[in-house]
């Protein structure tokens, strides 16, 4: 009796002659032949063969085709020597009207209706196993000897003519401290699927339940693990599927069981992947649900060097004490992906004047605000009731003055009831249907450990402020709400995460350290210049092909073509010095000097802000450059 254990060394055309002789019949092909590219099988009438190509070329990656056979044409010349799709398969699904009527062992008693009838040969993810296996990334299911694991998904395919279907993905659980070398080798293997469309949570694509498989074996994941998704070539059998009343026969191979080619899979990565600029990097960007990204080492290398530019301590205020690693990066990946975000800004430190609001924050909010426009997210902002109108007209003048393409709603908070908060950030108070994925809090004013707020000369200015920290301390407990603070002081809301810092470096900062933590915390010198920054970090992840395809999981074709909208939605010095006139017309003064006119921070615009603007600008549009 065969062993799966000794299999994986068998040349191609001897696994082929054991399929041909029924000895492989039902086995999974994952461990078999490892080293050589397997690929999955799609046959359907020679009507419908055209459409069907169109479908694999709009939806490249879990469809990579590798071979398109003439009509009868059982051989695969290009892929291998001596096969016969009829007998080369484990097992086969047939299909009558888009309907699975049943597995066959061979296609042999087909042969007269298979004469009109062409193959599709698709790239298998089983072809980078091997390369994972040498990089020492374990294969869980070879170790199970079961097959992989398959699943539906909520992703939609580009659907062409009667080929409509969502995609398909295969499952890889992987110890978290290989997810860089699991995502490296496969993206450079585009025939083979590719990077994987997902990493984290299987909810996230509409997978209920890991432990029951749509196709395939389940696989049990390692306490270390984490669900890793590939898209997967069962797509060409769920489209078959969608094809109802257009095809009469179709022939899939059944799940697992691939035909196995004679070609070399790609060369594994070689051992300075992690340098290439193009090699992708992985990023946990949330753990309520578990979620990671990816971004090329270009881009990474930019939102970094965007990070390092806005940390400069002009106001010498000792923030280099508060800083943590890469919370730009992933506070910027997070919003990539978020759907609807909501911003807040405020701080009240002029208690004696009239509107007691500063010129740091709101700047950088409408920064954010437009770029998460320029890339179809919804955007809201929240402010104290007391200054509502007059924010409300700072952004309408602001559309006027061409600073934001499109008007951004803002509206109040009021803590007026036990569930306000959750009714306020989630459809009918509802925790597994939130408003929002994202919440930013940039140069708002913070609750500190006592329940006041404070500037930072010690004054509680709790009178003036709204508790929209309510809204972070809620999120907290909601699945899919990510939180980011912006801040320059330590006494702004989300700082909570580094006040242990605060308290100890930062003057007053025992008493002015607020207590409410936002998942990312981002600090720069000025506030304003963390807005900024996330905006050109939004600009740089979207302009990188890595993330893009990742952010699209694979489907259809870059949309580059979005690049225009995306640069004019960058912050630049003539728009900024624009906002900053309307904000010193509103009676908005610069927050440490009190003075109203064109400064922030007791820093004028000309030279420090502007040149802050232009050095952030180089670095984004570099990335644009060299991508």
């Amino acid at each position: 009796m065969l062993s799966i254990g000794s299999l994986k060394s068998v040349l191609p055309a001897s696994a082929r002659s054991l399929i041909r002789a029924g000895w492989l019949r039902g086995v999974g092909t994952s461990a078999v032949s490892q080293g050589f590219k397997q690929a999955n099988i799609v046959i359907v009438n020679k009507q419908l063969a055209d459409d069907f190509e169109k479908f694999c070329l709009a939806n490249n990656e879990p469809l990579p085709l590798l071979y398109r056979s003439k009509p009868g044409e059982w051989s695969a010349p290009p892929l291998s020597t001596n096969s016969d799709i009829r007998t080369a398969c484990p097992q086969y699904r047939k299909y009558e009207g888009g309907n699975f009527t049943g597995n066959l062992n061979n296609l042999v008693e087909y042969t007269e209706q298979l004469k009109d009838m062409v193959t599709f040969y698709l790239g298998c993810s089983f072809s980078f196993e091997s390369a994972l296996l040498k990089a020492g990334v374990p294969i869980r299911n070879i170790e199970q000897g079961c097959n992989i694991s398959m699943y539906k998904t909520s992703i939609p395919c580009i659907g062409i003519g009667s080929f409509q279907c969502n995609m398909v993905v295969s499952m890889r659980p992987i110890p978290i401290g290989k997810l860089d070398a699991a995502v490296q080798i496969t993206h450079r293997m585009e025939d083979a699927h590719g990077a994987p469309v997902h990493i984290g949570h299987p909810g996230l694509i509409g997978i209920e339940d890991l432990s029951s498989p749509d196709f395939g074996d389940a696989v049990e994941l390692h306490p270390a693990d984490t669900p890793v998704f590939w898209a997967c070539g069962v797509t060409g059998a769920e489209a078959v599927h969608s094809c109802i009343s257009e095809s009469p026969l179709a022939f899939t191979h059944a799940p697992g069981s691939m035909f196995i080619t004679d070609l070399r899979s790609e060369p594994e990565v070689t051992s300075d992947c992690a340098t290439d600029a193009e090699t992708p990097r992985v990023f946990c960007i949330s753990q309520n649900p578990s979620h990671y990204s990816v971004a090329s080492v270009t881009a990474v290398e930019k939102i970094n060097a965007l990070d390092s530019l806005i940390q400069q301590d002009p106001g010498d205020r000792g923030i280099k004490h508060l800083l943590v690693e890469d919370q730009l990066l992933k506070a910027s990946l997070s919003l990539s992906h978020a759907k609807s975000v909501l911003i807040t800004t405020g701080f009240p430190t002029h208690f004696n004047k009239q509107p007691p609001e500063e010129t740091d924050g709101p700047p950088g909010a409408i920064a954010m605000a437009a770029m998460l426009q320029a890339q179809k997210k919804r955007v809201v902002i929240v402010t104290d009731q007391r200054a509502l109108e007059m924010n409300k007209k700072i952004i309408e003048e602001a559309v006027e003055q061409g600073v934001i393409k499109s008007p951004v709603p803002v509206v109040s908070f009021q803590d007026d009831a036990e569930d306000s908060s959750l009714i306020f950030l989630c459809h009918d108070g509802k925790p597994q249907f939130p408003r929002f994925d994202h919440l930013i809090a940039i140069e708002r004013a913070g609750m500190a450990a006592d329940g006041n707020y404070y500037n930072m000369r010690k004054v509680n200015i709790k009178h003036l402020v709204d508790p929209i920290d309510k809204l972070f301390l809620t999120a907290r407990d909601i699945p899919g709400i990510v939180t980011t603070g912006i801040g320059d002081g330590g006494n702004e809301l989300g700082m909570g995460k580094v006040k242990e810092a605060v308290k100890k470096h930062i003057h007053n900062g025992d008493l002015i350290a607020c207590d409410v933590e936002a998942d990312f915390t981002v600090i720069a010198g000025v506030s304003n210049w963390g807005g900024y920054a996330i905006a050109c970090a939004l600009y740089i992840l979207n302009t990188c092909t890595i993330h893009e395809r990742y952010l699209r999981k694979a489907v259809g074709f870059p949309q580059m073509s979005e690049m225009n909208g995306y640069i004019a939605a960058l912050p630049t010095v003539d728009k900024e010095e624009k906002l900053l006139e309307l904000l010193v017309k509103h009676g908005i003064r610069s927050g440490k000097t009190g003075n109203l006119g064109m400064e922030v921070d007791g820093l004028l615009f000309h030279d420090t802000h502007s040149t802050m603007i232009k050095r952030l600008l180089e670095i984004a549009l570099g990335q644009a450059r060299s991508n």
